[in-house]
């Protein structure tokens, strides 16, 4: 049974009207099941969709919620059984949600608990735009002051950019103006450096970028992004430099620091050669430590004194303050084995 979270309205409208349906009615719904709003709908067109379409949302298995009581993990179970972890994370008066893309991640990245579950396989539209939804349900129910429709960061399990077809659909779903009306700057894509994904980026409506970058040597890459090997940084940066924004729209470059690897002064000077004129914000990310790991967080001391020498360079850099550590939430924990 096709299921209606993968479709846009023009889609939607297109199959309905196949079967007699007016268009008013497919817009009416479709805001309904996005915007909560009441709307007029025939009793007879209801079960047209009931007999036609799947109209469930992914199913919430568990939920976990961090010492801070606003950040919290859902883990959400697929049709097949499959599983993967979506994130609400508190930012002032609303709330970012961090969604999967895959079930688990094929880049092998040596820093993300993600990596070492290997991939399973990519998720469909539904099961992208679900994520959203049930989320959003969520806060509109247990945290109605931050009501206003959240952020996405495509940053839980799996590389976007290795699905891309998939995350195409389902971004055109956030910004349908009768659905979610979502704008292309609530949504930030983060990716690793898969450059094939990366090439075609225009097709995604001008959404944020945010690059793993964690190093500017590329015998460091090598080990914290296996990727790196073929699609080495010199290439990546290149390619974003040709990348059209809108205007002050920035790069954001996440930076993982980890204790004694990637925050010496040699760093700070291959950054400034090779980002010169790219307009960068740094997110500076202190290692968040997951069972097994290899690597240390760092001291706050090194982290601030990091993110000075960028910003004397003229570098804007924030440190990301960590959220839902204690429940393996945060940045590179998330995993469906753990």
């Amino acid at each position: 049974m096709q299921n209606f979270y993968d479709y846009s309205l023009t889609d939607f409208k297109s199959l309905t009207s196949l079967h007699g349906y007016k268009d008013v009615h497919a817009e009416n719904f479709y805001t309904s099941k996005y915007k909560g709003s009441e709307k007029h709908i025939p009793e007879n067109f209801i079960q047209y969709l009931k007999t036609n379409f799947n109209l469930a949302l992914p199913k919430i298995q568990k939920i976990q919620t961090a010492e801070d009581e606003l950040t919290v993990k859902f883990l959400v179970e697929l049709s097949d059984g499959n599983c993967v972890e979506t994130v609400l994370v508190p930012f002032n008066k609303k709330y970012t949600i961090c969604i999967s893309s895959q079930v688990g991640c094929a880049m092998k990245c040596s820093f993300c608990f993600t990596g070492t579950q290997g991939l399973k396989r990519n998720l469909e539209v539904h099961e992208i735009v679900g994520q959203y939804v049930l989320a959003y349900n969520y806060i509109k129910e247990n945290f109605p002051e931050k009501f206003a429709a959240p952020n996405i960061v495509f940053m839980g399990q799996g590389e976007p950019l290795h699905n891309f077809d998939n995350i195409k659909r389902a971004i055109s779903i956030f910004l349908e103006v009768r659905g979610l009306h979502l704008g292309p700057r609530q949504i930030t894509l983060s990716t690793a450096g898969y450059l094939p994904g990366l090439k075609k980026i225009e097709e995604l409506n001008q959404v944020n970028i945010a690059l793993s970058f964690h190093s500017p040597f590329n015998n460091q890459r090598d080990e914290l992004i296996p990727l790196n090997k073929a699609y080495p940084i010199e290439e990546i940066v290149s390619t974003l430099k040709d990348i059209p924004r809108l205007k002050r729209q920035y790069l954001t470059f996440e930076y993982l620091i980890i204790k004694d690897m990637n925050h010496s002064e040699e760093h700070v000077q291959e950054i400034v050669k090779l980002l010169s004129g790219l307009p960068v914000i740094f997110n500076l990310i202190p290692f968040n430590e997951f069972p097994g790991a290899k690597y240390k967080r760092p001291l706050d001391k090194d982290v601030d004194n990091f993110k000075q020498r960028l910003v004397d360079h003229g570098f804007f850099a924030s440190v990301r303050k960590t959220k839902g550590d204690d429940i393996l939430a945060a940045c590179g924990q998330l995993n469906t084995k753990s």
